[in-house]
């Protein structure tokens, strides 16, 4: 086992990487030229990044020291970090320069085609000022990239960080990381390169060497640290210069860990075992490799176990197509060390492709009160029954969001269900309210379950921001004729995909009341049956249930079926306030039950009222606000009692 390292004072971090940061734009068509693809799959990257996010998700408590610029692509980086949970105290905002880009693609599984958009970019504008020794003392190991060395600014301010580490008492690891154009020895176009001989380079990498305590790369690294393309005489190299723990990484032969004299054979070094996978790019794996290895490595785990974990999240990160998105999360990677995979195409895998999808979607409250304001049917037949223009549906909408979020005043929690044919300018509205927004797919009233608009629903939902929800209402009963059971099926899990697919959470909403009879068992049985299917929604929206026994049932359905679903929100089917009330009382009992997302329980009277003309638009926005807010207060009323009992 490898010893635990003792720092000098306590440390509220595991890892610090340094080094670069950058919009990574993936292309979305695989087996072409870099000049052939159309569009682009938006990611944070940069090795130290990409580390320090897969160290995160291992549940190590990572931070970062880097660049990014006072701009969009600059804000996405840190947003995002804060969503991995990686301490952003370190990253510098630059007024000056833009935020890093690299363009990728696979073009078949030995060829990766990359172009860094780099030049004087915020990460590379990083100095010695830039760099706080006591935010690299709160951290039990500093991780240093190569390629940040490559110029004297941010080589000070790398050299800087080391110096500052080793003041408090912690431990330094260095990822060789080599990229010879980033280096100057390679052009702007051979971005994919990973090895050009550079004397330079070496003697540079070199004077880093006896300051680590563990160093990481592959073979092509090693020979660039060691100025020797014998591989076994470039560790020999290194090993003269430093005492660190070295690790060599083989690809698919996994990697091979010395910790004191080479062996005169590499093999015999100690090593984990490997995960053979089917390779669908290569760009970034050393990264969630590194990830893995720290994951152990900083917690004192044997060399063997940091190694196995290392290969495993390289094979996650070759099989998939994205760098840090597709890294695993602890969960994820426990499940594979216990039960592997069905196919060596990991991302084909359904069970770990939702425990990934569930472990990395974005952090939501844990409790939600929506407005429900998606109805289209319902709101065109008042406006044809009172002789209103169906136009002046889509400002009512705006109305609606207006009393949510008169509500909601800036609290957390909140949300709207809005249509895109009636909603468009409320769901611009709704979008300058941190709200949960959901989006209906379904024709109004159908049954069997048919899309609105289109039936390629893929490429409709790439258009929608990637914070909105799917939302499908489907009216089911078990005892529906199998027929059309296996026609709303088919939809539902065609819908699953392309929410998968597209990066969406997706909504389902059930309703079984208006076709038969409903008892203690029939939601439950519904929900059953569709995740035996393998329809795994983020989100139910049911019915209010007969009785505590039937909430029971549910939430032992859905824990059966999904444990990682975020939870039930109630509907309100236009029941009184009163009802509601009564709902809320039963449906608290089951701790699947989050909120509710109640519509014209809300909205009607309004609706018609100010469609008729007889309020104006304050009027309408303070009765839906009243009403609304009853119902929130009602429902934490009922919570707290639940808690209380």
């Amino acid at each position: 086992m490898s010893a635990v390292h003792r720092p000098s004072a306590e440390a509220d971090l595991d890892v610090i990487t340094y080094g670069r940061a950058s919009v990574d734009l993936y292309g979305q068509q695989i087996g072409g030229r870099l000049e052939d693809v159309a569009s682009f799959a938006k990611s944070i990257g940069g090795s130290p990044t990409n580390i320090a996010v897969g160290c995160a998700r291992l549940g190590l408590a990572a931070g970062l020291v880097t660049g990014v610029g006072d701009e969009a692509m600059g804000r996405f980086v840190v947003e995002q970090l804060g969503r991995e949970g990686v301490a952003t105290d370190g990253v510098k905002v630059d007024p000056a320069r833009l935020t890093a880009l690299v363009l990728l693609g696979v073009r078949d599984e030995h060829a990766f085609p990359l172009i860094f958009y780099r030049e004087n970019c915020a990460d590379m504008g990083l100095t010695e000022a830039d760099v706080d020794p006591a935010f690299i003392a709160r951290a039990r190991a500093l991780v240093v990239t190569g390629t940040h060395f490559s110029r004297p600014s941010v080589d000070a301010a790398g050299r800087k960080a080391i110096a500052a580490a080793k003041a408090a008492g912690r431990r330094v690891a260095l990822d060789i990381d080599y990229r010879p154009n980033l280096w100057g020895v390679a052009g702007h176009g051979e971005g994919e390169a990973r090895y050009v001989r550079a004397s330079a380079v070496t003697e540079h990498l070199q004077t880093l060497l006896p300051e680590m305590d563990l160093v990481v790369g592959t073979e092509e690294e090693f020979h660039i640290a060691g100025g020797s393309e014998d591989t076994r005489a470039a560790l020999l190299a290194v090993r003269a210069l430093t005492e660190a723990t070295l690790v060599l990484k083989r690809g698919p032969m996994g990697c091979v860990v010395f910790t004191g004299r080479v062996p005169d054979r590499l093999e015999d070094g100690i090593r984990g075992p490997g995960y053979p996978v089917a390779v669908y790019n290569v760009l970034g794996a050393g990264d969630g490799f590194m990830a893995g290895f720290l994951r152990g490595w900083v917690r004192g785990e044997p060399l063997e176990t940091c190694a196995a974990w290392a290969n495993a999240c390289g094979a996650f990160a070759v099989s998939r197509l994205l760098c840090a998105p597709e890294y695993p999360t602890w969960p994820e990677l426990c499940h594979f060390l216990a039960h592997g995979s069905r196919t060596a195409e990991l991302r084909k895998d359904r069970e770990l492709s939702h425990i990934h999808w569930a472990t990395t979607r974005r952090p939501r409250p844990e409790g939600l009160m929506a407005l429900a304001i998606d109805h289209r049917a319902q709101l065109e037949d008042l406006a044809d029954r009172i002789g209103a223009d169906r136009c002046r549906i889509a400002t009512f909408k705006r109305l609606a969001v207006a009393a949510a979020a008169r509500v909601a005043d800036g609290r957390p929690g909140f949300g709207v269900l809005l249509d895109g044919i009636h909603g468009r300018e409320a769901l611009f509205d709704a979008a300058g309210h941190d709200f949960w927004i959901g989006r209906p797919v379904e024709q109004p009233g159908s049954r069997p379950l048919a899309f609105e608009g289109v039936d390629d629903l893929g490429s409709h939902l790439v258009e929608w921001p990637v914070i909105h929800t799917i939302k499908c209402l489907c009216f089911y009963h078990p005892d529906d004729p199998p027929a059309l059971k296996a026609a709303q099926e088919e939809k539902l899990l065609a819908l699953h995909d392309a929410a998968r697919t597209v990066g969406r959470e997706l909504l389902v909403e059930i309703i079984a009341s208006r076709h038969g009879p409903v008892g203690d068992d029939t939601v439950a049985e519904v929900i059953a049956r569709l995740y035996h299917l393998g329809l795994k929604p983020d989100w139910w929206k049911l019915e209010g249930q007969p009785s505590e026994r039937a909430w029971a049932n549910v939430a032992r359905a859905i824990e059966a079926g999904d444990p990682w679903c975020r939870g039930v929100v109630l509907l309100g089917l236009e029941a009184p306030e009163e009802e509601l009330v009564r709902t809320f009382e039963t449906a608290v009992a089951s701790p699947v039950v989050r909120g509710f997302a109640i519509g014209r329980s809300i909205f009607a009277q309004a609706a018609e009222e100010w469609l008729s003309g007889r309020i104006d638009d304050e009027a309408a926005i303070a009765d839906m606000a009243a009403r609304f807010g009853r119902l929130v207060a009602a429902w934490g009323t009922a919570t707290a009692r639940r808690r209380a009992a």
